[in-house]
């Protein structure tokens, strides 16, 4: 087999690039090492920055998002028990949208059905080869089968533990991390969110955060040590916790249900650099992971799509190889400063093992400076809602 460009995963990031790619006529095949169902199992993100959002309408997937999603134009600080809305719009003439990843990924699955791209599930053995050179190739093993794809390029969408940075060769990343001594517990019930917007919690017992994926689906997270055991958290502990940590009116404004879905996720910061060798891309989480404080993951995705895709279709369309030689460095770019934001959101929020006196006052007065100076207010509201590719 051959093709133009393949795709390593099937998440929304791969999924995204594969229909912009089909869009512009422009031939790829999806690898996918899990099952379909599988890869919709998984529960992610849900917080939408307006570029991700423009990029569904481009390939025509974002129909149910715009019927079923909900606009938020702000969100809520808490802290000292109070209430403190940063008005989002109002800042930056923009919104986030609330929609799950799960949701995201269905949405684009359905409109690569309908354009007919091809998408192989339960790929295993997946290997990228040659992608030094010319003529890069991909093999994989299907039902048993050995197979092999020709290409021109290879996009490795395939997330942190994937095998599209694990093929690099030794010494030609430079990885950059930084590992939390906390993690987030966060549970999903089918019970109306506390407030109608996010809200950002900083207390004395630790970090919770309020969520929605819609009007009737809640997901809450609050700061836990590392070593949790899911098994010791009864949804009646979480709920408990979860009110000590909130302003009384949410806490008194709470409707409480049982869970059907619990994890305990650990919180990292890491950069992968460069995100290009030769002909082989790496793409979201392939490269680099946030801190989910800030919620940039997804969005960091959609955004290093769109250069990736800009270098491709160039390529294509005006046989020029600057926008893919250009990759890198214009994602990266973008990838800092998302990273100093969910750093920065983390830090002003959690409260880390053996903080002192000093450091707490220190978050406290960031946090009243935040919310008394509009620069300041304006400042977190534009890296909240995206800097613009």
């Amino acid at each position: 087999m051959r093709t133009q460009v393949v795709i390593i995963g099937s998440g929304p990031s791969g999924l995204l690039l594969g229909q912009l790619l089909t869009n512009a006529g422009i031939d790829n095949v999806i690898l996918e090492r899990a099952s379909r169902d599988y890869v919709l199992g998984r529960v992610r993100a849900g917080v939408l920055e307006e570029g991700m959002v423009d990029l569904l309408d481009r390939v025509g997937a974002g129909e149910r998002m715009h019927a079923e999603g909900l606009p938020h134009q702000g969100i809520s600080l808490a802290f000292d028990g109070r209430d403190h809305r940063i008005d989002l719009h109002a800042l930056t003439g923009k919104r986030v949208m609330v929609y799950g990843q799960t949701e995201v990924t269905r949405d684009l699955m359905d409109r690569r059905e309908q354009t007919g791209a091809t998408s192989l599930y339960q790929a295993t053995e997946v290997a990228p080869c040659d992608f030094a050179g010319e003529r890069p190739y991909v093999t994989y093993r299907k039902d048993g089968v050995s197979h092999r794809i020709d290409c021109d390029f290879i996009a490795g969408c395939d997330g942190f533990h994937g095998i599209s940075r694990k093929s690099l060769p030794d010494g030609a990343l430079q990885t950059f991390e930084k590992v939390y001594p906390f993690g987030w517990l966060g549970i999903l019930a089918d019970v109306p969110p506390v407030s109608h917007e996010l809200v950002y919690a900083n207390h004395p017992r630790g970090f919770a955060l309020c969520s929605m994926r819609s009007t009737t689906r809640s997901r809450y997270y609050i700061q836990c040590a590392l070593d949790e055991r899911i098994d010791d958290w009864s949804d009646d502990r979480f709920y408990d916790e979860l009110r000590a940590r909130l302003p009384a009116e949410h806490a008194q404004a709470m409707v409480t249900g049982p869970s059907f879905e619990k994890s305990i996720a650990p919180l990292r910061s890491f950069v992968a650099e460069p995100m290009r060798f030769g002909r082989l891309f790496l793409v979201g989480d392939a490269a680099h992971i946030v801190p989910p404080t800030g919620a940039k993951g997804l969005n960091l995705a959609a955004s290093d799509v769109h250069y990736l895709f800009e270098g491709l279709n160039e390529f294509y369309r005006d046989r020029t190889k600057a926008g893919i030689e250009a990759y890198s460095d214009r994602a990266l770019k973008r990838i800092w400063k998302a990273e100093r934001f969910s750093w920065s959101m983390t830090m002003l929020l959690h409260r880390f093992p053996g903080t002192g006196a000093f450091e707490q006052k220190i978050q406290h007065a960031e946090l009243d400076y935040l919310i008394g100076s509009t620069s300041a207010s304006a400042a977190l509201a534009e890296n909240y809602v995206g800097l613009p590719y």
